[in-house]
């Protein structure tokens, strides 16, 4: 029988859903051995590494969170060279990978009528050494750093008040914004593929899925090999912001294609990079590269 293994965290603000409608139904499940991850309170690469030494050819591995859990699942089934396939469920807060693969509940996952894709994910190096994949999208700058918010304990708080929540994420991001962004760089000057990039430069962002933060919305790179969409943006001008996520609401988001970025900083930086939701900050760093990774994921697409 195939094995069904499903990644949880018990912490999340939704957990009591997930409890309910995956891992209580999941016990009756005919044909599957069913084992669980619980996600461990370290942090996203760490849970990975351990994921990782769990899998096992053939291994259907399910999602049952946000894209913090997705990131989990895929850079484990990555790092763990096995032949296994991903399904990810919408239990977060924006849910982009589970928007790129149409997936909502276990009964998508199993159905007849899912296929299964590869997925090429966004590989992030620093300094020359690997750092994480990312399936839908990667930002530094500004936006990576209002993260940070998500992590707060009277935010976290009052996400547990009800599912619902994305309105609360996008009313705490408007109050952030209009109160940092004028406070500092960014992002330190910097190069793009060698051409030194116009001043004042907020944000960079790599863009790989169908959606970023739910309502920007992408394409069908993920499914290509090579190619994905990036751009630069001064983002603390309220009205270049605006512009742009008109265009990203309601036609895509602004990018030029490309299959390799590399940011070379002039001096030492220090810099805050995200992907899907979980972000980290790198000091005295000199380069960042995003690129398409070599490696692919196999995933359950409806």
């Amino acid at each position: 029988m195939q094995r069904l293994i499903i990644v949880y965290n018990p912490r999340s603000s939704r957990f009591i859903d997930v409890e309910k409608e995956i891992l209580t139904p999941a016990k009756n499940l005919k044909g599957y051995i069913i084992g669980k991850y619980k996600v461990e309170n370290t942090d996203v690469d760490q849970n990975a590494d351990k994921f990782a030494k769990i899998i096992k050819d053939g291994d259907l591995v399910v999602s049952a969170g946000g894209d913090a859990t997705g990131i989990i699942a895929s850079n484990g089934i990555i790092k763990s060279g096995k032949d296994a396939t991903l399904a990810v469920l919408p239990y977060g807060n924006f849910n982009d990978l589970s928007r790129t693969l149409g997936t909502k509940t276990l009964a998508d996952v199993l159905s007849s009528e899912s296929t299964v894709k590869k997925l090429y994910p966004l590989e992030i190096i620093v300094d020359g050494k690997f750092f994480r994949y990312a399936t839908c999208y990667v930002t530094i700058g500004m936006t990576a750093e209002a993260c940070e918010l998500f992590d707060e304990p009277k935010f976290r708080k009052s996400m547990q008040k009800g599912h619902k929540s994305s309105w609360r994420s996008y009313l705490a991001l408007a109050k952030w914004y209009f109160k940092n962004r004028h406070k500092k760089v960014f992002i330190p000057e910097f190069t793009l593929n060698g051409k030194k990039t116009a001043k004042g430069i907020s944000d960079y962002c790599a863009l790989s899925g169908k959606s970023m933060c739910r309502v920007m919305k992408g394409g069908d790179d993920y499914l290509k090999p090579k190619v994905f969409r990036s751009e630069n943006c001064r983002l603390t001008n309220l009205w270049r912001l605006t512009k742009l996520m008109v265009a990203a609401i309601f036609t895509r988001t602004p990018g030029t294609p490309t299959t390799d970025d590399i940011l070379e900083f002039t001096n030492p930086a220090t810099v805050e990079l995200q992907a899907e939701g979980e972000y980290r900050t790198f000091k005295d760093i000199k380069s960042i590269e995003i690129k398409k990774g070599e490696k692919y994921i196999k995933v359950i697409h409806k």
